[in-house]
């Protein structure tokens, strides 16, 4: 973080800008365009940011190249979005990279085996036979079970639970509170009670998978519950044992899916959406938030609940939405009726 102010010119100067505007113009902070104040600096990458920005409380923006002229302060460049991103870690303070080898105060088994230049963070239990690859990192009070494997380059957040047995490839991300390997939701209810059945499986993460915040995964019931290569979690997410997630899938907060489900690859969930057990989705299929998934689906994009075709649900929608007036003209209808039919002669309606 910048223990001075920094000028309009020495920004330019660090991210190659062409500047027009005051080099001498002090910049206190960098943020968005709508929380911006007169002495902050924000940015804009197309015309429709350039004319929020242009009518916003901020005087100075980094900007692409091919935007027309402000009226306003500029720093152009070609890629204003990685421009700014550098720009705005000068006026942060940046978690602190942690210090390389084991702390004092974490339990590591004398079975465990341990890459070359890890971390281990303070509280970190890591049990029986766990493996951990070179490069990873284990932040605070996280838990490692016996028989883990976790690949190279991982970062491992904060109070992360890892049940025994699971599998994590390289390049992994699990953000804090993740749990991964708890016991499916499965029981026996033939008897008066409902008996826990078996829950002998694991987790599985392919490389470059990403877990959001406090998101769940379940272990299969006798073998694996996998998410593919590439794929992203959001946080909350909940998904049931024995699910099949595919590679590079799209999975926003507060999805559920429900044991034994399959899903290609490029498949994307937006939030809240709920998926039956034991369906199917193929790849490239799209379901928007809220949607409700209770049996197999073609690729598609899907709305609504039940989940069906998004633009048929719209129109299902907007058809919904009108039928209060609807009732309204009905009803009229059947009062004009009515008057008609009272001022028929009696005989007439005994001959209709």
């Amino acid at each position: 973080m910048t223990d001075k102010p920094i000028t309009l010119g020495e920004i330019a100067s660090l991210i190659s800008a062409d500047l027009d505007g005051d080099p001498d113009f002090v910049i206190n902070d960098a943020g968005t365009i709508p929380e911006c104040k007169p002495d902050w600096l924000t940015f804009a990458n197309d015309t429709t940011h350039l004319a929020q920005f242009e009518a916003s409380n901020a005087v100075a923006a980094i900007v692409s190249r091919d935007l027309p002229k402000s009226s306003k302060m500029t720093l152009r460049v070609e890629d204003p979005v990685t421009a700014f991103a550098g720009i705005v870690r000068l006026f942060r303070n940046m978690m602190t990279p942690p210090v390389k080898g084991v702390h004092p105060s974490a339990s590591v088994s004398e079975t465990a085996r341990l890459g070359d230049d890890i971390t281990i963070a303070a509280g970190v239990v890591i049990g029986e036979n766990v493996s951990i690859g070179a490069g990873t990192c284990i932040l605070e009070n996280t838990v490692v079970m016996d028989e883990s494997v976790i690949g190279e380059q991982v970062i491992i957040f904060p109070n992360v639970t890892i049940y025994d047995n699971t599998q994590i490839g390289n390049r992994c991300i699990l953000h804090a509170g993740c749990t991964l390997g708890a016991y499916g939701f499965g029981y026996d209810s033939t008897s008066e009670k409902h008996l826990l059945s078996d829950q002998l499986g694991y987790v599985l993460l392919e490389d470059e998978v990403e877990l959001g915040a406090n998101a769940c995964i379940d272990r299969g019931t006798y073998s694996t519950t996998r998410i593919g290569q590439g794929t992203k979690i959001d946080n909350l997410v909940q998904i049931g044992h024995n699910c099949q997630i595919g590679k590079h899938n799209l999975i926003c907060a507060q999805v559920g899916i429900a044991g034994s489900t399959q899903t290609g690859d490029y498949v994307v969930m937006g939030g809240q959406a709920g998926v039956a057990d034991h369906v199917n989705i193929p790849s490239q299929t799209m379901i928007g938030a809220q949607s409700g998934v209770i049996g197999d689906l073609k690729a598609d994009r899907y709305f609504g609940t039940p989940a069906r075709n998004a633009m048929k649900a719209m129109r299902e929608f907007a058809a919904l939405a009108k039928l209060p007036d609807m009732v309204k003209r009905l009803r009229k209808l059947e009062e004009q009726l009515a008057t008609i039919a009272d001022s028929v002669p009696p005989s007439q309606q005994d001959a209709a």
